[in-house]
């Protein structure tokens, strides 16, 4: 039976994680798992050295040109040049791959490669969520879903950015050679063996445009430092003294959203900012933030940051006496089996099992 050849295109400037998740779950020998197990290359539109980010640079051996003869295709994430201008020979080299019955996976923002070789009009697709606006402007034909973790559609597969690579590769294996073998190789990474596609990604409110001329400055802190308050737009065109009409084209042109929009947005930023830093009950983070109930805050929050408003700050809450805590009692159990003559090996086992108890 021939290896499976997962071939990684890459382009100058290609970040170092989207280019580590695949190697580490593809470029691994696991033959005691399968066998044979993957063979990853990587192609490049020339051979040799490539620079990637973090004055690292990586080697590739293969030329683009013979991309089709992987199986499997990745397309790693891309430079913000890359983005700009998506290289023409990658495009065209995915293009042909994916003619000739090839497996296309895109990271992160890699997408723009497959939406560049139109293999995504019509279709769902997703990549990060900073780069959503960017990317459904440029690729309009692309039904843009910003919220999965990755889309899978058989022949191409589009993710979101940075850890859901590890999601997405996690993915192919259980689709290659089922759930047993995906979630050893989990296990081995010590990471989580499965998360849905379709769970949501973390994500922030989109950052309107700026205010280049300034114009808008004194209204936008205004009603900045009054978002505990039901503000219209009729109020905000007081505050700024012009016009309804003339409010909203400003906002518009200058930002990209009304200026309902974007006070839906800083409500939902100071949201965040309050259930990562405090821990004051939902309802009065609602009512400083100007949702007035618990429940609407959770409709708009779900809607912008994918999860609720608790099981957000269950994420990004972080409490230092916790783990300080924590911290003090796995060392004081650790001690204590030392000095009852357990040893150092003891000690270890004292301070994870306390861990795992203040952890639980």
């Amino acid at each position: 039976m021939s290896r499976h050849i997962v071939g990684l295109a890459v382009a100058p400037g290609t970040p170092v994680f989207e280019l580590a998740i695949p190697c580490e779950v593809f470029g691994l020998d696991r033959s005691d798992l399968v066998e044979p197990w993957y063979e990853l290359r990587t192609y490049a539109a020339e051979p040799g050295p490539l620079p990637s980010t973090g004055g690292l640079s990586l080697y590739a051996a293969h030329r683009l040109g013979d991309l089709p003869e992987a199986d499997t295709v990745v397309v790693a994430a891309l430079s913000r040049q890359a983005q700009l201008a998506p290289p023409p020979e990658l495009v065209a080299a995915v293009r042909e791959a994916h003619r000739r019955g090839r497996r296309i996976l895109a990271l992160c923002t890699g997408t723009y490669i497959l939406a560049a070789a139109g293999l995504l009009d019509g279709r769902r697709a997703t990549t990060h969520w900073m780069n959503a606006g960017d990317f459904a402007h440029r690729f309009p034909d692309v039904e843009l879903d910003p919220g999965p973790l990755y889309i899978d559609h058989g022949d191409v597969i589009t993710t979101a950015g940075s850890g859901a690579a590890i999601d997405v590769c996690l993915h192919l294996l259980r689709r290659d050679h089922g759930a047993a073998v995906a979630a050893e190789v989990a296990r081995r990474m010590v990471v989580p063996p499965h998360r849905e596609g379709a769970r949501p990604q973390i994500t922030r409110p989109a950052v309107a445009g700026r205010d280049r001329d300034g114009g808008l400055a004194p209204v936008l802190e205004w009603a900045a430092g009054r978002l505990h308050l039901p503000l219209t737009v009729a109020e905000l065109a007081r505050a700024a003294h012009m016009s309804e009409r003339t409010l909203l084209r400003r906002f518009r042109d200058a930002l990209g959203v009304s200026p309902l929009q974007w006070l839906l947005q800083q409500r939902i930023r100071l949201a965040q900012e309050l259930l990562e830093t405090t821990d004051l009950p939902v309802e009065e983070v609602a009512r400083r933030t100007g949702f007035g109930s618990a429940a609407n805050l959770r409709y708009h929050f779900v809607r912008v940051a994918g999860l609720s408003p608790q099981s957000y700050r269950h994420v990004f809450r972080y409490r230092p006496a916790a783990a300080e805590a924590e911290t003090a009692a796995a060392a004081a159990a650790a001690a204590a089996a030392a000095a009852a003559g357990g040893g150092d090996a003891n000690g270890q086992d004292a301070l994870a099992r306390t861990r795992l108890v203040a952890r639980s």
